[in-house]
């Protein structure tokens, strides 16, 4: 009997890392608002999209802003399918929003809205 090892493997996404790139889609981009999380948008040159996350240090300790950022990559990773590419994306926690409630659902559906509403998500 012979027992497979079943890896899931998630496609590796382009990531904004030096600051500039983010004070660039902040001061140039649009912002969307949903329940839990805020996204900025900006056209790039780069013909992929760019995602960027960032989370206050002051927003909580150091396990819950992970956990955070892993279910907004896990979101974008299923909203991101059907979009159009050369996107600069910068998505941040909405202050108001209890960081207790961080609920997957809410941010796909935010996220999917959002997307639909700013011309990026095709379907």
């Amino acid at each position: 009997m012979t027992f497979f090892k079943v890896y899931i493997v998630m496609k590796r996404i382009s990531t904004l890392k030096m600051n500039y790139e983010f004070k660039n889609v902040f001061t140039k981009g649009k912002f969307y608002i949903g329940n839990q999380i805020i996204i900025y948008i900006l056209k790039n040159k780069y013909g992929e999209n760019r995602l960027g996350i960032a989370l206050s240090s002051k927003l909580c300790n150091a396990v819950k802003r992970n956990r955070i950022k892993r279910v907004i990559r896990a979101c974008y990773q299923e909203n991101i399918k059907d979009t159009n590419k050369g996107y600069d994306i910068v998505i941040i926690w909405n202050k108001k929003a209890f960081i207790g409630d961080l609920s997957y659902k809410i941010i796909y559906e935010d996220m999917k809205k959002i997307f639909l509403n700013s011309g990026i998500k095709i379907k």
